[in-house]
């Protein structure tokens, strides 16, 4: 980017600005995996909106959808009133996710961002058990509002708040001590009377931890967590907001495990096209709200809910994306492992089409996302000290697309550690 086209960017905006210093160019166009800056460079896009664009950029079946949408004068803003749009994206989410699954869950639309949607589920946890406080796990990452804050792990993000972030205990994520049973402390804790932890709300978990370093929680950690809770009557919240929409392979990211959350949020990927969009979903009897009593001016959406609902039944109607996702996050494995075999330090986990390559040395993470940046492909660090390169593919990426940029990927590996 040279200095005149960076000018206003530096001049105007707010230093909190960041994925703009990772790179360093001015993006014009997109479509599909793809996007292009206003030199006409080509960028292959393994960030897909932090997990917003699992469909991809300008998907040509929810655009057509949005255009006539719009071209036809209908609803914008629509705050909770009850539209057309609203109607047709409520049956086809109950159709094509709901009732398959056999999920009796209410919808409630809070707010446009997944921050929005946390905050929504855990006011309504401390609403309908009457406790206050909350379990939420190391590494986590829940939003940058305060009481997502509250149940985020990182430090860093947590200091950002500027006030005591209270009524939380953080617990040992799955893999964190590496010992046999991790969920042996929160038990011990819970049912010792003497261990000065009083009985909470809820517990808010992720099934892969995406901001955290791509921790991906086993099967049976998630099974024993949800009986734990059950048996002691704490509502669980499963955090789908990045996991969500098929990321991990099912629509929900849950799915694998054969558990059913109490309350599960999404947002990212629930709108299709990138537009804003969040939801809570949550068992029938867990509908305790009052009318008005949690709002939001952009909660409804009519634009996000009609490329919502076009994206719900172009792709969630059968198994077919499903199965693609599983067979590309397989390419993925394959193709890591061989990173991480060539190279002392290096390790990779993962599920369906979220990966991460895993550095001891921290630093060369963010070597290589720069490798691969000037190689013409998008990828971003994460974890607690940013040492996993975060691989976040559109699920429709064809193979020849996933393969190029695997090989940026490993090339990049390659010249950082080779």
């Amino acid at each position: 980017m040279t200095v005149a086209e960076s000018t206003v960017f530096e001049a105007l905006e707010s230093n909190v600005r960041g994925y703009c210093r990772s790179w360093p160019t001015v993006f014009d166009t997109a479509s599909g995996a793809w996007l292009r800056d206003e030199h006409g460079r080509d960028y292959l896009d393994f960030f897909a909106g932090a997990g917003a664009l699992n469909y991809g950029h300008n998907n040509p079946v929810l655009k057509r959808a949005l255009i006539d949408y719009l071209v036809g004068d209908g609803i914008t803003h629509g705050l909770d009133m009850s539209t057309v749009a609203k109607r047709r994206l409520l049956e086809t989410l109950r159709d094509t996710v709901l009732v398959p699954r056999g999920l009796d869950y209410k919808v409630q639309f809070p707010g446009p961002t997944g921050a929005n949607a946390v905050e929504a589920a855990l006011k309504l946890a401390r609403k309908v058990t009457g406790r206050q406080p909350v379990l939420n796990f190391t590494n986590a990452f829940h939003g940058m509002s305060l009481g997502a804050l509250s149940v985020t792990g990182n430090a860093a993000k947590r200091a950002g708040a500027g006030v005591p972030l209270v009524h939380v205990t953080p617990m040992p994520y799955d893999g964190y001590l590496g010992a046999d049973d991790e969920l042996h402390w929160m038990r011990r804790a819970l049912d010792d009377p003497s261990s000065g932890l009083d009985k909470p709300a809820a517990v808010i978990v992720e099934t892969v931890q995406g901001e955290g370093g791509v921790n991906v929680a086993r099967a049976q950690w998630l099974r024993e967590l949800a009986e734990l809770c059950r048996a002691r009557g704490i509502l669980l919240i499963v955090d789908d907001v990045q996991m969500g929409c098929g990321r991990t392979g099912p629509f929900f990211s849950f799915e694998s495990a054969g558990i059913t959350p109490d309350i599960v949020t999404l947002s990212k990927s629930i709108g299709g096209y990138g537009l804003p969009m969040a939801l809570v979903l949550f068992k029938s009897e867990l509908d305790q709200w009052a009318p008005g009593e949690h709002n939001g001016t952009f909660r409804g959406n009519n634009p996000a809910f009609v490329t919502a609902e076009v994206a719900l039944r172009h792709y969630w109607s059968d198994d077919a994306l499903e199965r693609a996702t599983l067979a590309k996050g397989e390419r993925i494995g394959e193709a890591l492992a061989g990173v991480a075999a060539a190279y002392p330090g290096v390790s990779t986990r993962g599920r369906g089409l979220v990966h991460g390559i895993v550095f001891e040395d921290p630093s060369l993470a963010g070597k290589v996302c720069q490798v691969a940046f000037d190689r013409g492909l998008l990828v971003e660090t994460s974890g607690s000290v940013d040492e996993v390169v975060k691989l976040l593919p559109p699920l429709t990426i064809t193979d020849d697309e996933l393969d190029r940029g695997l090989d940026v990927v490993t090339g990049a590996v390659d010249a950082v550690c080779g």
